[in-house]
């Protein structure tokens, strides 16, 4: 375990015509930010980056479930088709997903390319959070494609996605600069939600065995028949739970 005791911490630097120097900004803004103390508080509700400042300021939730709804394979749809067929695939998907996490109760917290992520707290928030998915999945099929193939009966596109969820320990920070910022999410549960959003196994839902164990069986069965299956996703190296079902809206 590292030993770095914090200590206060005052940036001292010489200001020329009213501007301080690029460099001597950044050797001071990272010494601060590897110095300064740490004030962590307990999560009770998802919070807003204007809840946090910019500081060393952090909130921490002891169980937290993170979604990433990720549109698969962007680079050939960026690559092989126009920009503004591009751009409308872009705007359907994450439109759709951030209205369904809205609407399941999560918060969107962060857009990123391709992709959006939803935090859920709570006692359901794996329930809660698969359910999402499911309805991710039924918006791109039903929704989305049957208006895609209206509206472009020649394309030979076929729009793809994953939703990776996890849930664990999570702590939530404020980082970038001053009216350019936003939150970062720190804790194994992000990192494996986004990265299991990436599986290629062909399944639309991906939920590790830690989800699915405390998920309830109305997110695991219908009329009696399991939704998800086992599988080991061999890029990732990871047991996993996936799905290809979906929840009607």
């Amino acid at each position: 375990m590292l030993k770095n005791p914090k200590k206060s911490f005052e940036a001292r630097f010489e200001v020329k015509d009213g501007k301080m120097p690029l460099k001597e900004e950044l050797e001071n803004a990272v010494q601060q930010n590897f110095q300064n103390q740490w004030k962590v508080r307990e999560g009770r509700i998802v919070p807003e980056a204007t809840d946090l400042i910019l500081g060393s300021d952090a909130v921490h939730f002891d169980n937290a479930t993170l979604l990433y709804a990720d549109l698969a394979d962007s680079t050939t749809l960026v690559k092989n088709y126009d920009w503004y067929f591009a751009a409308e695939i872009y705007k359907n998907f994450l439109y759709c997903a951030a209205r369904i996490i809205n609407d399941e109760g999560g918060k969107v917290r962060s857009y990123d390319g391709d992709r959006v992520m939803g935090v859920f707290i709570g006692k359901a928030s794996n329930t809660i959070a698969t359910r999402c998915a499911l309805k991710i999945n039924y918006a791109v099929i039903h929704i989305i494609k049957p208006r895609l193939i209206k509206q472009y009966p020649s394309a030979d596109y076929d729009i793809k996605h994953v939703v990776g969820v996890d849930f664990g320990e999570v702590r939530t920070a404020r980082a970038g600069v001053r009216n350019d910022n936003d939150l970062i999410w720190i804790g194994n549960s992000a990192n494996i939600a986004a990265k299991i959003s990436s599986s290629n196994e062909g399944y639309s839902s991906v939920v590790t065995p830690q989800v699915y164990e405390t998920m309830n069986d109305s997110s695991k069965f219908f009329e009696g028949k399991n939704m998800w299956n086992s599988f080991y996703d061999r890029e990732i190296c990871r047991q996993l739970y996936g799905s290809s079902w979906y929840w009607p809206i």
